[in-house]
């Protein structure tokens, strides 16, 4: 076939499905094929317990979902035990060539480590089919690993979901340029229709009317393969822990692997479907499930659900066993491997029921599809069929398109300063690739309005510009917790700025993780990964502005202090008797040495006639004083003595109590004090503090990049 009859033809895919689970990440791709059909010809493949009763015939969403079914194939053998999981391969390897010689497609798409999956993978590999997989590259700790490995190898394509992912397949030899980076397909689904107004009916419509939002489970435990009596045991703990934790439960059926029939035997023996507080059940209609697990006080289990699909609602997870062992999660799940005690598996509930957390976009970021459609109209089909494995088995550069050359991990960033309000995009290497500005409002309900629109604009932006947003990150005057992502209260800000949740609504709105700090923290953390901290394990940031403020990094950490009120350097008393300071004391260094404290000398200079200004209309500032001393006037220049020694003595002190090897002061005073306080530390400080370095930094937006690096820094380390 030639390279102009390739592009007038469609692309036949053909999509194999073999139970609910795997449907729910494959349907969105079959509606974006679908709705392409001058690109693609669908044909749909059913196979495995979608056709069994017991299971709940789930080939008839199929069918709901207006996709017409090709081929239906019988392929399970009853049993659920280990042989019958290998005669139930047998049997579809029997029956698939059949069928795949009369569709012949160009591309076959499969998802995941089914064993039925397996038996399609091996039989299209055989008989010359490209394939494509869907989320390999995948850890999980049992045998479903193993065959998901190898899927993976007789695999010609792949559509991974996580950076992580992506470098196990190359890692694994295979090619890079034919793995994609799309993101879980389920994802696009989830964040964009997981929101609706009648959530509540679909919640009493299985629990009953007197449940309520945020006040009962959904519990979903399936079959450890390798060792099924003891998941046995573990499933009889937990629903022990369910009935002993009296709380309403929606529990659905195993699946069918080998012990899923025990697992039902341990339930019906308790008597979980007669029990007032449970609802058991085999299926539930995927738009439906997402509702109840969004809204669902806790999801217990051992399903990749809770490990994936829930973070991206913020849902308390408790993963129970060692299913899912080594898969990336948010901070979402607890887990409890060793689940040998039901007081263990009660206490997790107790600890994690009715919290929320962070929206998480380990799993993508809602546009999976598009890039996988695009990825199916770049194969080429005129390209050798056999694979080429690559070595060695890692290599630096991950990327596979156009897009995704273009495509960088960045930072969604806000610093909300006193008058104005700026939102940035930030890629790795600091450089800020857009900003927008506006003028702060002045009630707290405006402000907040105007931070998540501004913010919700610049993420839908980010998608045009080709950045992979991995958070948000927001600095803000006054004290901050940061593990709680809340502004404790401000002086610098809008009087309502106290005890304000800045990470709840952001994350909500973005369905990102959101990390919060105060602007002086965020100074330090820029020179850490963008200025002269970088490589430095311990040094100190003083910032010369408005105020004085800054951060310490001990360790190649930050020092936020058990108030997080750590390394306010501005209210480091220098004198007893000094001038009354914004904070109740006096003789803090801000009274002597920040701009403020220099404008109000340099007012008083002007109305004693000793500071003239020329040629202009505007206020006295701090730089008028600083240019009178430079064109020699001596009370300017005893002023600007009087702030240096200040400073200098205060950083003396920061410098005794924390023995940093360098001082970085920044702001706009930051190079005019550099060499005075330079000078008094080589006087003043200890003989072997006396050569601790100062320097002026070189960052022109330390609060924007001091944001941007605790999101490229943490979000980077977020596997639990």
């Amino acid at each position: 076939m030639d390279e102009e009859t390739q592009c007038c033809k469609k692309l036949k895919v053909c999509v194999a499905t073999c139970n609910r689970a795997d449907y729910s990440k494959l349907a969105p791709i079959m509606f974006g094929i679908k709705s392409h059909p001058d690109e693609f010809e669908l044909e749909v493949v059913v196979l495995g317990s979608h056709l069994i009763d017991d299971y709940g015939n789930t080939y008839r969403m199929i069918e709901q979902d207006e996709f017409d079914i090709t081929s239906k194939i019988h392929s399970i053998v009853r049993g659920e035990d280990e042989a019958a999981m290998v005669e139930s391969v047998g049997l579809a390897l029997v029956k698939l060539p059949d069928i795949l010689q009369r569709l012949r497609p160009d591309v076959l798409i499969i998802h995941g480590d089914r064993f039925d999956t397996l038996a399609v993978a091996t039989a299209a590999a055989l008989m010359n089919i490209r394939i494509l997989h869907v989320e390999g590259g995948e850890v999980s700790g049992t045998i479903d690993d193993s065959i998901r490995h190898a899927i993976s190898k007789l695999a010609h394509y792949h559509a991974c979901c996580t950076r992580t992912a992506e470098q196990h397949l190359i890692a694994m030899c295979e090619d890079h340029s034919r793995i994609l980076l799309a993101g879980c397909p389920s994802y696009d689904k989830l964040l964009s229709t997981h929101r609706r107004d009648d959530y509540m009916d679909v919640i009493r419509s299985w629990l009953g009317d007197k449940v309520q939002d945020h006040d009962y489970i959904v519990a979903l435990q399936h079959p450890v393969t390798t060792d099924i009596q003891h998941s046995i045991k573990i499933y009889g703990l937990m629903l022990d822990a369910l009935i002993s934790f009296n709380k309403k439960t929606l529990i659905l059926f195993p699946n069918v692997d080998a012990g899923s029939k025990e697992m039902v035997r341990v339930l019906r023996k308790k008597g979980i479907e007669q029990h007032p507080n449970f609802r058991a059940v085999k299926h539930i209609p995927f738009k439906e499930f997402i509702q109840l697990v969004c809204h669902a006080g806790c999801m217990i289990g051992n399903s990749s659900c809770g490990v994936r699909e829930a973070g991206a609602f913020g849902t308390p997870v408790v993963n129970v066993g060692s299913r899912q062992t080594g898969r990336e999660t948010g901070e979402n799940v607890l887990h409890v491997r060793d689940a040998d005690t039901q007081d263990k598996i009660c206490h997790a509930l107790q600890l994690q029921f009715g919290k929320r957390y962070p929206c998480s976009k380990v799993y993508g970021d809602g546009n999976a599809v598009p890039r996988i459609l695009k990825f199916l109209c770049s194969i080429d089909l005129n390209e050798p069929l056999q694979k080429t494995f690559r070595f060695p088995p890692v290599r630096d550069s991950i990327t596979q398109d156009i897009d995704h050359i273009l495509e960088t991990q960045a930072a969604l960033v806000v610093d909300l300063g006193r008058t104005n309000l700026t939102v940035a995009i930030i890629c790795q290497r600091g450089k800020i690739i857009k900003r927008y500005n506006e003028a702060n409002p002045q009630t707290l309900k405006a402000r907040m309005q105007l931070l998540l629109k501004m913010c919700v604009n610049a993420s839908q932006d980010a998608i045009g510009l080709n950045c992979r947003l991995i958070g948000v990150g927001v600095s803000t005057g006054g004290r901050v917790n940061p593990q709680e992502g809340v502004v404790l209260h401000s002086t610098k800000l809008i009087q309502e700025w106290s005890s304000v949740d800045l990470r709840t609504p952001i994350s909500d709105a973005l369905h990102l993780p959101v990390w919060v700090d105060n602007d002086g923290n965020c100074a330090a953390l820029a020179e850490r990964k963008f200025g002269h901290g970088k490589g430095v394990e311990n040094f100190v940031t003083v910032i010369t502005g408005t105020g004085i403020g800054g951060g310490v990094i001990q360790q190649n950490e930050l020092v936020h202090g058990s108030t997080f009120c750590a390394a306010e350097l501005g209210h480091v008393i220098v004198s007893m008797d000094g001038p009354e300071c914004s904070c109740g004391s006096r003789g803090c260094i801000e009274t002597y040495s920040s701009c403020m404290a220099l404008q109000k000398e340099a007012e008083r200079l002007q109305e004693e006639e000793q500071l003239k200004v020329e040629g202009t209309d505007e206020s006295v500032t701090a730089l008028h004083l600083i240019n009178a001393a430079k064109q020699g006037n001596s009370r300017a220049k005893a002023v600007l003595n009087k702030a240096s020694t200040a400073l200098g003595m205060g950083i003396i002190n920061i410098i005794h109590l924390m023995n940093p090897s360098l001082v970085i002061l920044s702001g706009v005073l930051g190079s005019y004090y550099q060499a005075p306080v330079q000078s008094i530390i080589s006087e003043k400080a200890l003989a072997s503090a006396q050569k601790v370095k100062v320097v002026a930094s070189l960052l022109e937006e330390p609060a924007l990049l001091g944001a941007a690096s605790m999101v490229l820094d943490y979000a980077t380390r977020r596997i639990y």
